[in-house]
């Protein structure tokens, strides 16, 4: 019988966290969705792993004798698929690197150039995520790093070499009334509805409408969206404000959305991250050194 890893997976972050909300999150996807994988794992097995009630996801004798074993076979996995992605890429001289919206900003063509450096008549092919998978395919294995704004949900699973850190600031529509301020303090901003990512983003999210400076104000949500052009588009149109980067200025101009400099909330940090327990491949190394360089 042949069972997919993902499902593999999805049970083994469940037996984890003994709660499917808090597995969801983990894995970004839905709860109704993550109960219909286990659902189709237990029918492929043909046994009930899970005993369900109000406190939680418990293993049952089946699930405890698969999450005795899955460990070691999810690591085997892991272990063949990074193998195969580092002979492709030596073959093709090609190293695929994920990063979400503009990446690390201007040093992002500067590490390129020092990889380069290091590994002539190599191209890095950059692939953009959107915000609902905060890790830009690493979970998935379709990269081998990534660039990425610090928090993500379950980052201690990687290597994090921070890059740079910038203040963050408010995007909103031109008329927007507030946009009349060069300056505003978050504080006055609690009752606005913001754009924000997919709520399975967690700790990602949070960030995003900064949950840390809203002393347990829930916040009000006008739209949730994934790629910097929706995203652009709901700020324009006046479905709420949003926290930015300070670089979002340069690299999301538009003449319709305002960007003002913002009190009260800390800045953002953006880290190429890599997964961790594994040693990274000679190109990887290369591209790591490249952006400690940078």
């Amino acid at each position: 019988m042949d069972v997919d890893t993902r499902l593999l997976r999805y049970f083994q972050a469940v037996a984890e966290e003994g709660n499917l909300t808090r597995a969801a999150a983990r894995l970004y996807i839905s709860q109704p969705a993550l109960t219909k994988q286990i659902r189709q794992l237990e029918d492929q097995l043909g046994a009930v792993l899970f005993e369900r009630s109000k406190a939680g996801m418990a293993l049952t004798g089946p699930g405890a004798a698969l999450a005795e074993s899955i460990g070691a076979v999810l690591d085997a996995w892991g272990r063949a698929e990074r193998a195969v992605r580092a002979a492709e890429a030596e073959s093709s001289k090609v190293l695929r690197v994920g990063f979400l919206a503009s990446a690390a900003n201007e040093k992002t063509q500067e590490i390129i150039a020092a990889f380069r450096r290091r590994r002539p008549g190599w191209r890095v092919e950059l692939r953009q995520a959107g915000w609902g998978a905060p890790t830009a395919g690493l979970v998935a294995g379709e990269v081998e790093a990534s660039f990425l704004r610090l928090p993500f949900p379950n980052q201690e699973d990687f290597v994090l070499l921070e890059l740079l850190t910038e203040p963050r600031c408010i995007a909103m529509a031109a008329d927007h009334p507030l946009a009349g301020q060069e300056t505003l303090v978050f504080a006055d901003l609690l009752d606005e509805p913001f754009i924000a990512a997919p709520a399975a983003t967690g700790a990602f999210r949070d960030h995003w409408i900064g949950g840390e400076a809203r002393g347990g104000r829930p916040v009000k949500v006008g739209a949730v969206t994934e790629y910097p052009d929706d995203w652009l588009t709901a700020i324009a149109n006046g479905d709420g404000i949003a926290l930015a980067p300070a670089s979002a200025a340069r690299y999301y101009a538009r003449p319709d959305i305002a960007y003002r400099d913002v009190e009260g909330v800390a800045p953002s940090t953006v880290a190429l991250a890599w997964p961790r327990g594994a040693e990274p491949s000679p190109a990887l190394a290369d591209f790591i050194a490249a952006a400690r360089e940078a």
